[in-house]
């Protein structure tokens, strides 16, 4: 059997596997078909591009996000550590400059002595040789229908994108800076609110669910994925439906008025010199002139110069219990491994971290050892039982959330002293996994 493993895919599940396995001592070719070939979302040729969102969720151990990029940190992520380098602030959360992010992590794994970057369009599985597909939700037709070809179809649904504005087009006048129950880490405050009273969110949701979308070629819509909805979707449902979601106001007290504002967008820095702003929880399929007429009816942004407006694509993800193994192995294919979005994980650090573990196993199935699979205490663990659990009928993504961990012993009725003793047990079992590992 070859001494080198081959990982496709250079998004952050594929940098994952390919770090963990060159710091495992193993030779490493990463193919990647940017920049010759981009998928509708992609725009960098850099690796570990960042497209939704530029950020990765809760910092917090008390939170599942958190928890989860903690253990990733302990585990050697090459991610984390490059995305706690280069964070913006975003109150509890860890935000990143996207660019400087991918080029981080480019230059580590061009770097890194056992890791070779070949550009390449993969266009079929290939027949032998420890590999680890890490093509993401895009993955290029000719593959993708190699995949189909091995396994049956798979799943689809579709991932949404917010617009992106310069921070010198909001009106400073119409808005003011703090975070949600000012859990902010600088002292201005680290989003920037855009209030409106009752009339003016009325008008704005009335356009909103008005406005026209964008065509999705070659494509019918399916049912749209909960935890990315366009904000006209959520619309929809109700005059107050985003209003008690993306905009919701609590936590939130307007400076001029000393009150709650009826309702809020938030705007997120999106680079860390401060100069773009994302508005959160604004993903979209409307036509881009539309986004421009609705969203500039916010009275905050009514002079807002959109740098980017909000996009729309197909994400698809494996059938993974009946395909894959807990360590991300396939079954009937054992040179074979799966991670990222394309194994049914939601979110970036998730993907990255079936990155991590598809890696290490690639590693052990090289060197003829027993796979690592982390406990289901550990946030890392339960999502990847997640994956694996063929009692599921109706398999669908799945991201970091305490629901998936066993329960505690005994009940803690406080929410975050029950997160934060989850947490710590999580913690105390992936440490005992690792010192075990360090020991073999």
């Amino acid at each position: 059997m070859s001494e080198q493993i081959t990982v496709i895919g250079g998004g952050l599940a594929g940098c994952e596997a390919a770090w963990a396995a060159a710091q495992a001592g193993v030779p490493v070719l990463l193919q990647e078909m940017k920049p010759s070939r981009y998928t509708p979302a992609h725009h960098s040729p850099l690796l570990a591009e960042l497209v939704c969102s530029n950020s990765l969720k809760a910092s917090r151990l008390e939170s599942a996000a958190g928890l989860l990029k903690e253990e990733m940190a302990r585990m050697g992520s090459l991610c984390v550590a490059t995305a706690r380098g280069c964070a913006v602030p975003a109150g509890g959360a860890l935000a990143v400059d996207r660019d400087l992010f991918a080029k981080q992590v480019t230059e580590k794994i061009d770097n890194h002595p056992l890791i070779t970057v070949e550009e390449k369009e993969v266009t079929t599985l290939p027949g032998s040789g420890i590999t680890v597909v890490a093509t993401g939700p895009l993955t290029a037709d000719a593959l993708a229908e190699d995949i189909v070809r091995h396994f049956g179809d798979g799943l689809s649904f579709y991932d949404a994108a917010a617009p992106i504005v310069t921070a010198d087009s909001i009106d400073p006048a119409c808005s003011f800076r703090a975070s949600r129950y000012g859990r902010e880490e600088s002292g201005d405050g680290d989003y920037i609110n855009c209030p409106m009273n009752k009339e003016e969110y009325e008008a704005f949701h009335a356009e909103l669910i008005t406005a026209e979308l964008a065509l999705l070629h070659g494509f019918d819509i399916p049912p749209v994925y909960e935890g990315c909805m366009p904000i006209e979707v959520l619309a929809r449902r109700g005059t107050d439906a985003i209003r008690f979601g993306p905009m919701k106001p609590v936590g939130l007290r307007d400076p001029r008025t000393g009150h709650r504002p009826w309702a809020v967008l938030q705007l997120r820095a999106e680079n860390a010199a401060g100069s773009l702003y994302n508005l959160v929880g604004c993903q979209t399929n409307l036509k881009f002139q539309e986004q421009k007429r609705v969203f500039s009816m916010i009275p905050a942004l009514r002079n807002a110069e959109f740098m980017r407006y909000g996009v729309m694509h197909r994400n698809t993800f494996l059938n993974s219990p009946q395909i894959l193994t807990p360590s991300f192995r396939v079954k009937e294919l054992p040179h074979l491994f799966f991670a990222g979005q394309i194994t049914g994980v939601e979110g970036y650090m998730e993907s990255a971290c079936s990155g991590i573990l598809a890696g290490k196993n690639a590693v052990r199935a090289l060197r003829g050892q027993p796979p690592l699979v982390l406990p289901p205490q550990t946030m890392a663990g339960a999502l990847t039982v997640h994956v694996c659990d063929t009692t599921v009928k109706n398999f669908q993504p799945m991201g970091a959330n305490f629901g998936v961990l066993p329960p505690l012993d005994t009940h803690i009725r406080d929410k975050k002293e029950r997160y934060a003793a989850l947490s710590a047990r999580a913690l105390e079992a992936l440490q005992t996994v690792l010192l075990e590992e360090e020991t073999a």
